[in-house]
């Protein structure tokens, strides 16, 4: 088996995502390899929202930092001594293999099967579908 030695885990806060996070977690402690827990706002879903509440990207961001420090405490106590966490805007279908991957020089992505939002995955295709496509190391889709 590949050692590992830069994951990304992309979480939403979906029961799958959490368990992602467990795998990635045992993979880090396993391959003693950094950590990227990121969570992408994918601000496409809110332009029709926006227009009736301007308070919803602002709380989609809380949300994710909340996520993101909760993720990143249980990783660090789980024994994960590089851990970083990333916050940004836009495609997860993108930010997470073209522009995070690159940057953290990533050799796996872990991400769940599906996500939160069943009605995009229906109608545009899954994320971690795209995820697996376009990135360039190895990506580890979880399931229940």
């Amino acid at each position: 088996m590949a050692e590992y030695n830069n994951m990304l885990v992309a979480v939403d806060g979906s029961e799958e995502s959490k368990i992602a996070l467990n795998k990635a977690i045992e993979l880090a402690n396993d391959n003693n390899a950094s950590l990227v827990i990121a969570h992408i706002i994918d601000t496409r879903t809110f332009a029709t929202i926006e227009q009736y509440d301007r308070t919803i990207v602002s709380r989609a961001e809380n949300y994710g930092q909340e996520l993101l420090e909760q993720y990143k405490e249980k990783a660090e106590h789980a024994g994960i001594e590089d851990v970083t966490t990333i916050i940004d805007f836009g495609s997860p279908k993108v930010k997470i293999p073209k522009d995070i991957a690159k940057q953290y020089g990533i050799d796996l992505i872990l991400t769940g099967a599906t996500g939160l939002n069943a009605v995009e995955r229906m109608l545009i295709g899954s994320v971690s579908e795209a995820i697996a496509r376009q990135a360039k190391c190895d990506v580890l889709i979880v399931r229940s």
